[in-house]
């Protein structure tokens, strides 16, 4: 099974979700005269294919159905109707959060302005990751950290940003030895309008490293809930890096909830950690499955011991995943943990293992092992 991140590499086509055959026409004729490519498909679509694609056309009727269906409002969306558009058409647009209603053929300029807004790919763009475990204690949290720091030492990105979305998980500051550094955690972020300044979080988050911003969760204590964090929020964040050009690190560690289908609906990449040992991959199973029903792109870091004798390439082939990477045990890394937080060595298991994650973001489609 080939890593899809062709994303990653070359700008995808513009999503068209155009229903009535006469405004498709058009829209194809429109494309051909801006000579951009389209991808022409029905509602429903997978929420990630609605998230990655850098321009969205839809007509009313689809507009409706996405509005709907509950796709997270983006940037890029154009509603495009047959003549002056009626009170129907906007409000369709607003539902779904349309910057642009063009009434076909006479706003075809328009139309064609959004080619050239959204549809080019430009190289400062943003790459979104995110690490989740096959249960808890899967090493999902060790690896989403040790990937940014991999990233900022390679300088992979200008900046990398590391976001904490498991509530549950203690806090990426306290993994990295950062829990008394200043600087906002999630209770402390406030997102306006649903956006956020890439600069404004690179100026205030705690940094790990040189260009390596962590976006910590808080820790609760007696009377005191944990993190709630908001799909909404979580979206705003992975959108300004992704605007500025960052890579993003999402640990998603076991959570489940609103929050973390935003991010997989937004991720271009998903890698899933795997203990080799029989009961995880059971649970690994279940987790694929949920991962993909809402993006296809995955890859699989296998994590020993394995005290069965299972191997990385079995492991993948029951879950029909790619292998990036079958790795051994850090040799004293839960020692080094609890006294002074995660750092990377020169070499070993855990850097091989965030060098092979950030090897798929730079490499061909399809050349990760199985």
């Amino acid at each position: 099974m080939e890593l899809e991140v062709a994303q990653v590499i070359a700008a995808p086509p513009a999503l068209v979700l155009v229903r009535d055959s006469r405004l498709r026409a058009e829209v194809r004729r429109i494309a051909a005269a801006a000579q951009r490519a389209l991808d022409e498909r029905e509602v429903p679509i997978g929420r990630h294919s609605w998230a990655a694609a850098p321009l969205v056309i839809l007509d009313t009727a689809a507009g409706q159905a996405c509005a709907a269906a509950g796709y997270l409002r983006r940037i890029g969306v154009v509603l495009v109707t047959d003549g002056e558009p009626e009170l129907s058409d906007w409000q369709a647009a607003a539902a779904v959060g349309a910057e642009l209603v063009s009434p076909l053929p006479d706003a075809a300029e328009k139309l064609v302005g959004k080619f050239a807004e959204h549809a080019e790919y430009r190289h400062g763009d943003g790459v979104v990751i995110a690490v989740a475990g096959a249960g808890g204690g899967a090493g999902a949290s060790t690896l989403a950290a040790a990937t940014a720091l991999c990233s900022a030492a390679q300088r992979f990105r200008s900046d990398t940003v590391l976001v904490d979305a498991a509530p549950l998980g203690g806090g990426l500051d306290l993994l990295l030895g950062l829990e008394n550094a200043t600087g906002p955690r999630w209770p402390d972020l406030v997102v306006e309008d649903g956006r956020i300044a890439a600069a404004a979080l690179h100026a205030a988050l705690p940094a790990a490293a040189p260009g390596l911003a962590v976006l910590s969760c808080g820790r609760g204590g007696a009377g005191r809930l944990p993190t709630e964090i908001t799909p909404a929020a979580i979206h705003a964040v992975i959108e300004a890096g992704r605007a500025a050009g960052d890579l993003v690190i999402c640990d998603l560690s076991a959570e489940r909830g609103p929050h973390i289908e935003a991010v997989l609906d937004s991720a271009d990449l998903v890698v899933l950690v795997v203990p080799a040992r029989l009961r995880a991959l059971a649970a690994a199973e279940t987790v694929s499955s949920y991962i993909g029903a809402r993006n296809p792109n995955q890859g699989l870091i296998v994590r020993g011991p394995a005290p069965g004798g299972l191997r990385g390439a079995e492991i993948a082939e029951i879950l029909d995943l790619p292998l990036l990477a079958a790795v051994r045990p850090q040799s004293g890394l839960t020692a080094r943990l609890e006294r002074a937080g995660l750092t990377l060595p020169r070499r070993g298991p855990l850097r091989a293992a965030a060098g092979a994650v950030l090897s798929v973001l730079s490499s061909p489609v399809g050349q990760g092992s199985r």
